[in-house]
């Protein structure tokens, strides 16, 4: 039997975004990137990380965690330039360097061309995190169209290929790839199912890509959040239905980013050194036996 959800309740004010994927700077209340009680301990120093979607919502998070830890840190993000410098400006408040990389990564050539810009830049790149994602909700399959399928899949799949392709030039023994999924992968969604197959194909990609590099003493590793306070959701669904996000999980609420950030740390770090191939669910506690 699938897991039972708690009623929803409004635990926002209601609001909504007309551009995909939407600007953090715009939402009320603004999410939370960092936990500010956290000691960093230098997990990733000397490190060069790359994050898709860095500008906002989890990958800003990332970003700034990373940053504390010792990484330099690329953001490539869409069109999104007011939240970028944001995210740039609060990287370079940890002491590490921010390379801002606009462009659309659905686009081999412009996963190429990022890849070649930060190994320019720093000569090398350690971490890649296949962040970026979209979303368009349809109540009935009929209503997803081709376009719409194709943009959702070259987004949040096509990239993860060519951008990991393109850094394989350049990962060594002891780099790592780290992936986001989502527990949509796990439990479906009525409504957002080209995403959600997305988010499945994720999954598998992983554990494939995990074996396949193994001998290469190159991590791949998952992430797979549950319901998440940042622009994607303000920016998709309706304004009641932002209202009451996340409120039927267990723990009742979204998570803010900075929740999520740590899961890409310790699959980032050391600290999972004998992890490969598996998936971490910060999902505010549904069970997907996953």
């Amino acid at each position: 039997m699938p897991q039972k959800l708690k009623p929803k309740r409004p635990i926002r004010p209601p609001q909504a975004q007309r551009q995909r994927p939407g600007e953090e700077w715009r939402m009320k209340p603004l999410p939370e990137s960092e936990d500010l009680t956290r000691r960093a301990s230098g997990k990733l120093d000397g490190k060069v990380a790359l994050i898709t979607g860095g500008d906002s919502g989890i990958g800003r998070a990332v970003a700034i965690l990373f940053a504390s830890e010792g990484a330099s840190v690329a953001i490539a993000y869409l069109s999104e330039h007011r939240d970028a410098r944001e995210t740039q400006r609060q990287v370079e408040a940890k002491g590490r360097a921010c390379l801002l990389l606009p462009g659309d990564i659905g686009s081999r050539k412009v996963c190429e061309q990022h890849i070649r810009r930060v190994v320019r830049e720093w000569g090398t790149v350690n971490i890649v995190v296949n962040n970026a994602a979209e979303q368009h909700p349809q109540e009935r399959l009929e209503d997803i169209s081709e376009k719409q399928l194709e943009r959702t899949f070259r987004t949040n799949l096509y990239s993860q290929f060519y951008l990991t392709s393109a850094a394989l030039q350049h990962l060594k023994a002891g780099d790592v790839i780290v992936n986001t999924t989502s527990v949509t992968a796990y439990r479906g969604s009525a409504h957002l199912i080209d995403y959600a197959a997305t988010k499945g194909a994720i999954v598998a990609f992983t554990r494939s890509l995990a074996q396949a590099l193994g001998s290469r003493g190159i991590r791949v590793n998952a992430v797979a959040p549950g319901p998440v306070w940042t622009p994607l959701i303000a920016s998709t669904f309706s304004p009641k239905e932002v209202s009451t996000f996340g409120s039927d999980v267990p723990m009742g609420r979204a998570a803010e980013p900075w929740e999520i950030a740590s899961c890409f740390l310790f699959a980032a770090s050391s600290d999972s050194s004998f992890m490969t191939g598996q998936v971490l669910h910060p999902n505010g506690g549904e069970i997907v036996n996953g």
